[in-house]
């Protein structure tokens, strides 16, 4: 019989309980225990989800208290030597200080974080370096599979695979190759699975979601020499190796060949799995876990498609070898749809979170199992509910579609070439060199969070809340004054989150009261819902940038989020293509662009922190994504004249492979994640020649250190050997409203004070820079 399963569960809790529980450890308002016991319902919460649900295997060992990678670099004790280790078993202090850093004692940096393959899910870069040791260091996936079988749980432990872990991996060394670690590593890796067989086991799922990429001879040849280490010592554990985020291509052949016992496929990203199982077959001694409910977005699941799906595979794959999963770990979607009671009813009607997708994938099971004929009824319900949102008229407005339609040549350029922007802008902008700023956002402090709440809940009136608003931005510009930054910002004490706000104002968007997904470790961002449609029924920044800018006589910038930012962090609607909708938010922003530039903003902002994490995965799609993500922020921007600057923001991203489409957005001044990255970054925009402005974030926002005026300086000359001084912005790598005020006061007051040291300073610069003081 077939049999149902997920690759992983969403682990923050239906109420965010980790969250609270992590920052009030970090706080010091909770100890240890507290935390942990706090996880342990966590832990316990999903697993009972899951067996209500009728799943028969549930994943354990998914869950982490910050990040799955860094779980997996700590249980193999690749922790860096900076972090002090001392060879034993890891603990939570050491762990948090590679997640966040360590201001007390002896300050530490934390460690790289980027995004998760083409997610909004951040994870933490394991540093492996060219004699990197590996050892056993921790005991979590031993112990959450006792208490899970404890719990009379089905448990399928859950590990990152070694495949995955090392390409994921950057050497700490120029050169380093971390497939030479494998040899090193797969010891460890034979230890830990032996060990879980031994406690019982009976499935064990390694993810090696790096298939989804391309992937070369050196790299399949790794594959499968590090299952036929692990097939070695399974004992009677069946292993599982699950992909995820799109097709497995070229891999496809060393997969099926491997000595495990089943394979995880993704078939909603990834359809050309399909056609490789129809071309090649599949092993008749594997069992298939095949991804047929979509675990990346929140539309309730088409039962009869997915059931025409699995009746395919039955061609090539035994029932009884069969497992009817989610395409994806289920972390990237929302808990439970049925609490969001504030929804439009149609709206909520077509919506299907974690819990939903569990009843999906046991439906779909049942029917396997059983026949159609089983589940009549929820086919016939889930058909009415498909066609009424296919024949809604919420979905479409006609003036939205007659506007793109009709899109001129002048509404996707700005009207002149960058050089002649720069001449028109400097008269307006008379900045000196090393001009400082931030990125936009400033502390969300508890006061601000009462009061946004007391609003919400009608506790207070618009008037009283605008007055609260006016006064908190009052406090954010003379803040900035005092410290002496350049160009400044309102701080957006206005906005819950940088896409939920304009989506707020936004038509064809619907938001959640509890519709929580975590990005990493604490931080959680609520997803707004793209349904219809889009416009922008009235101007929705310019009442508070406008204010700010009358309190200082300081340029104060103008904050939007781009459009592909708002795409790639929004639950899109799947029946029109994405480029479709990006172009519609991008006309919307365009609008607001205009509207900010007539009111005498001379610089506007428009962030772009998620343009790489919509490339596709594999690079033969990866120019079509670009061509289009590309054009709508131009059309975004395109409102703006010519002294007018235009910025943008983006973190967390590896540039190499999209260097031209950054040069492509022809924004005026990039500010950029850099902190965490020792300048990699830079020498990518040096040796493409890029010639507009470069804001490399000169410290780390995630981590609460405030970095000395000394380490500022050393990143800034750093900068300085790459880049010249006229082309170079100072700034923090992201928003700070995650951070608290005594925070971000002395670590901008440092930054300010570096810029100024390095601006009476001689130093040497890059090749566009000349050798005189910057």
């Amino acid at each position: 019989m077939a049999i149902s399963t997920v690759p992983g569960y969403p682990r923050i809790g239906q109420r965010r309980e980790l969250k609270w529980a992590l920052e009030g450890y970090w706080s010091g308002k909770r100890t240890e225990d507290d935390l942990l016991a706090t996880a342990a319902e966590v832990r316990q919460q999903s697993w009972t989800a899951q067996r209500e649900a009728g799943l028969d295997l549930i994943p354990v060992n998914d869950f982490s208290l910050y990040d799955h990678v860094l779980d997996a670099t700590v249980l193999l004790g690749a922790v860096p030597a900076r972090y002090g280790w001392a060879g034993e078993s890891v603990d939570l202090d050491t762990l948090f200080a590679m997640a966040r850093g360590r201001t007390g004692g002896r300050p530490v940096r934390a460690m790289e974080m980027t995004k998760w393959f083409d997610t909004n899910y951040h994870f933490l870069v394991p540093e492996l370096s060219p004699n990197q040791r590996f050892r056993l260091a921790s005991d979590k996936p031993f112990a959450e599979l006792a208490e899970a079988t404890a719990a009379a749980i089905p448990a399928k432990p859950v590990l990152l695979g070694p495949l995955t872990f090392l390409l994921l991996g950057k050497g700490a060394e120029d050169g380093a190759t971390p497939l030479a670690l494998l040899d090193g590593l797969l010891p460890i890796y034979q230890e830990i699975v032996r060990r879980l067989a031994d406690a019982g086991a009976a499935w064990i799922q390694l993810d090696e979601p790096v298939l989804a990429l391309d992937r070369g001879p050196e790299e399949l040849a790794a594959l499968t020499r590090a299952y036929a280490a692990l097939a070695e010592v399974k004992g009677r554990a069946k292993l599982l190796v699950q992909t995820a985020y799109g097709h497995v291509g070229e891999a496809y052949l060393r997969l099926a060949a491997l000595p495990v016992d089943g394979i995880g496929l993704d078939l909603v990203r990834g359809p050309e799995n399909l056609d490789l199982i129809a071309r090649h077959g599949f092993p008749a001694e594997k069992w298939l876990a095949a991804g047929v409910v979509d675990g990346r977005n929140v539309w309730v699941n088409d039962l009869a498609a997915s059931l025409d799906v699995l009746d395919h595979l039955q061609a090539h794959v035994s029932a009884d070898r069969l497992m009817v999963s989610a395409s994806c770990p289920l972390l990237h979607v929302p808990h439970d749809v049925r609490v969001e009671e504030a929804l439009d009813p149609t709206v909520h009607s077509w919506l299907a979170f974690a819990a939903q997708k569990l009843d999906e994938i046991t439906l779909l099971t049942r029917a396997v199992n059983e026949g159609r004929g089983a589940i009549g009824a929820e086919l016939e319900a889930n058909g009415r509910v498909l066609a009424a949102r296919r024949d809604s008229a919420l979905r479409r407005d006609p003036a939205v579609q007659a506007r793109l339609a009709s899109l001129a040549g002048a509404e996707q350029e700005r009207a002149s070439p960058a050089p002649a922007r720069m001449e028109a802008q400097r008269p307006r902008l008379p900045l000196p060199v090393l001009p400082t700023t931030t990125i936009g956002s400033f502390p969300q402090t508890d006061e601000l969070r009462t009061a946004r709440r007391r609003f919400d809940r009608g506790e207070i009136d618009a008037a009283a809340y605008d007055e609260f608003l006016e006064q908190q931005i009052r406090e954010i510009v003379r803040s900035q004054e005092e410290i002496g930054l350049d160009v400044l910002v309102h701080g957006e004490p206005e906005r819950n989150d940088m896409v939920q706000y304009f989506g707020e104002q936004l038509a064809g968007f619907a938001f959640t009261q509890h519709g929580w997904v975590q990005s990493y470790g604490s931080r959680c961002v609520r997803p707004p819902i793209v349904f219809g449609d889009v416009s922008r029924p009235a101007p929705m920044t310019v009442r508070w940038a406008t204010f700010a800018q009358r309190l200082t006589e300081r340029p104060v910038k103008g904050m939007l989020t781009g459009p592909v930012t708002i795409l790639n962090w929004s639950f899109v609607r799947d029946d029109q293509p994405r480029e479709v909708t990006c172009r519609q938010i991008a006309l919307a922003i365009r609008d607001e662009v205009a509207d900010l530039d007539a009111a005498g903003i001379a610089v506007i902002q428009i962030d772009e922190p998620a343009l790489r994490e919509g490339l596709p995965l594999r690079r033969a799609d990866q120019q079509a994504y670009l061509g289009w993500a590309t054009a709508c922020f131009r059309i975004a921007a395109s409102a703006a004249r010519d002294e007018t600057q235009i910025h943008t923001h983006m973190c967390y991203s590896e540039f190499n492979d999209i260097i031209d489409a950054i040069s492509a957005l022809d924004a005026d001044v990039i500010s950029i994640e850099n902190a965490r990255s020792d300048n990699e970054l830079l020498r990518v925009f040096r040796h493409h020649g890029y010639d507009k402005g470069i804001g490399p974030g000169v410290y780390d926002i995630h981590s609460p250190r405030v970095p000395p005026t000394e380490e500022i300086l050393a990143n800034l000359r750093a900068t300085l050997e790459v880049l010249g001084p006229g082309q170079v912005w100072v700034n923090p790598d992201c928003g700070l409203k995650t951070r608290r005020w005594e925070e971000v006061r002395p670590a901008l007051a440092n930054m300010v004070a570096a810029a100024r040291q390095v601006r009476e300073t001689p130093v040497k610069v890059g090749r566009r820079g000349k050798s005189t003081k910057s």
